[in-house]
Formats: C-alpha cells, sequence, structure tokens
C-alpha cells in the first residue's frame, strides 16, 4: 500500500480511482464494510483504491480542546486499512485553512484535479466541506458534473446499534470493552512506550509494566481488565491490567498498569500494546496489604480463565 501525506503527492499521470473518505477511527465493522467495497469497486472498474483520511483530527482544528478520544493511531489505522487491500492511503493535513475550503472546492481540488476519482464511495451520513456543508447529495451532483459516480452505503448496525467511532468511545469509557469489541470487529487496543513507576507491584510479587498511552488514547475506565500484550518480540502474553490511581496507596495520577502471567523479563522502554478482553472488576481500596494482594493473586487467576481456558 502506498502511503501519501496530503493529495499533491499524487503522481503524474495517476489514473482513476475509486475514492472513500472519513476520519476512520477505529477502523470498526461500519469503516470495514465501506473500505472493502471500495477496494471491490476499483479492482471491477480495473483502476486504483484510495482511502482519504484526516490528521490531526478535523474537530481539534475547528473547536480547539475538543479531540476525542483515539480509537487507534495513525500508525495503527495505516495497518489496519492496509490489511483491507487498499492501493492507497492518503493522509490530509487538516489546517483551519483547509476546514474553510468549501464542498465544491473540496471536490475539485482533491477528488477531481488529483485523485481522477471515477467512484465515490462514502457513509450515506457523510458530510464534507466548510461547516460540514456538503452531503451525499450535494456529492452526487457534484459527480455529475466531474464525471464520477457516487455511492452513499447504509451504516452498519447489530440490533439497533448503529457502529460509529462515538458509540465505540463510549463502550470503552464506560469499561464495557466486550462491546466495543464487538463494534471494532477485534479487541479495542491501547499503545504506549513502557516507563518505570514507583516499583510498588515488584515489592508485592507482581512486578507490572506501566504503559504510557497518548493524551488523547480512549483508555477504558478504571477497572481491573483480562487482555494480550502484544509487540514483546512478536509475542501475545495474557496480562491483568489495572486502569486508575491506585486507591490504596492514595494515588492520583492515573495508570495503566499490566502484570504478564509467568513471564520474566525486562519491558521498559519497549512500545507495546494491550489489547482488552474482558473486564474483571472496578477500582477498590483496601485497608491494608494483605487484602490487596489477595485480591490480585484472584484477579490473575481470573484472567488465567478467561484468556486461557
Amino acid at each position: 500500500m502506498q502511503r501519501w501525506r496530503g493529495y499533491e503527492a499524487a503522481p503524474g499521470g495517476w489514473g482513476r480511482s475509486v475514492v472513500t473518505i472519513g476520519v476512520f477511527d477505529g477502523v470498526h465493522r461500519g469503516h470495514q464494510q465501506i473500505v472493502e467495497h471500495t477496494v471491490k469497486r476499483a479492482r471491477e472498474l480495473g483502476v486504483q483504491s484510495v482511502v482519504v483520511t484526516f490528521d490531526p483530527h478535523p474537530a481539534e482544528v475547528v473547536r480547539p480542546g475538543s479531540h476525542p478520544a483515539v480509537l487507534t493511531e495513525p500508525p495503527r489505522k495505516a495497518e489496519l486499512v492496509e490489511q483491507l487491500g487498499v492501493d492507497v492511503l492518503c493522509v490530509l493535513p487538516f489546517t483551519l485553512e483547509f476546514s474553510r475550503l468549501s464542498a465544491e472546492a473540496f471536490v475539485h481540488d482533491v477528488l477531481v484535479e488529483h485523485l481522477h476519482a471515477a467512484q465515490v464511495v462514502v457513509g450515506e451520513n457523510f458530510r464534507f466541506g466548510h461547516k460540514a456543508a456538503g452531503d451525499v447529495e450535494l456529492m452526487r451532483r457534484l459527480g455529475r458534473t466531474f464525471g464520477f459516480g457516487v455511492e452513499g452505503a447504509p451504516l452498519v448496525q447489530d440490533n439497533g446499534t448503529v457502529f460509529s467511532s462515538t458509540y465505540i468511545r463510549a463502550c470503552v469509557d464506560a469499561g464495557d470493552v466486550v462491546a466495543a469489541a464487538r463494534a471494532l470487529g477485534r479487541p479495542h487496543r491501547v499503545e504506549g512506550v513502557v516507563v518505570r513507576g514507583d516499583g510498588r507491584g515488584r515489592d508485592l510479587g507482581y512486578p507490572t509494566a506501566n504503559l504510557l498511552a497518548s493524551g488523547h488514547a480512549a483508555v477504558p475506565a478504571d477497572g481491573v481488565y483480562a487482555a494480550w500484550l502484544v509487540g514483546h518480540r512478536s509475542e501475545r502474553l495474557p496480562a491483568a491490567v489495572s486502569i486508575g490511581t491506585n486507591p490504596t496507596f492514595s494515588g492520583r495520577e492515573r495508570r495503566v498498569e499490566a502484570y504478564v502471567l509467568d513471564f520474566d523479563g525486562d519491558l521498559y522502554g519497549e512500545r507495546l500494546a494491550l489489547d482488552f478482553a474482558a473486564r474483571l472488576r472496578e477500582m477498590r481500596t483496601y485497608q491494608g496489604i494483605e487484602p490487596l494482594v489477595a485480591q490480585i493473586a484472584e484477579d490473575v487467576e481470573q484472567t488465567r480463565a478467561a484468556l486461557l481456558g
């Protein structure tokens, strides 16, 4: 898969393409359906498939400080898009100037002049252009003017629940990682670098990897989870994960700490990820070390049962 930064990166002599456009945060089941259909249509027409997305999130530029929690970091998003068979991922730098581009100018400059769209595939609720003035119907009218077709894909639902990035963020925020995984089509992932913590876990007999996630990462609600740690020597390791401020020790900093089952090694400085499988319990305060250690031992066994059977 080719990766372009900006639509101007389209090479000279670029032919026709089938294009889909969106933020695609999470690359959830709804996104997957749209992208897969884009790839299918491109192959039918014998042209290239292009996914157009944005960086940073448009909300942060239009309404500074409103950046939603991020379900997939840009490298992970690119990896997931590539797995769907896309030919080109085109990331448009979303600036204040770009946000003021009219719907008509966006179509002309991006889709017609540079990407040479033969077909455009978007979700039926797609909006574009300055102040989100454009919709699928306007895209169709512009398509008739400029010579490309437009398909508005229906939203993916399950028992009346529409799968969207907003819905998945709400699930993660509530700690419902099972519902989030159902909408994503895979476990929700949090990535980060392992940094040194207070070392209390080691003193208690359960050393933890303290994962420093990005400031905008969609971190599940406080509690204890069963998760898979991925990235260490390409392994997939079971882990009991604690998220919270360590109330037993009057902690204030919210942390993501993973105890990797049956592991003896050093993870400091590694960039790793946690794929959340199940929430085991809420965060609690314990009166003393002994009940805390007993609870950790129980959490580890529940994690073992949840992940390894």
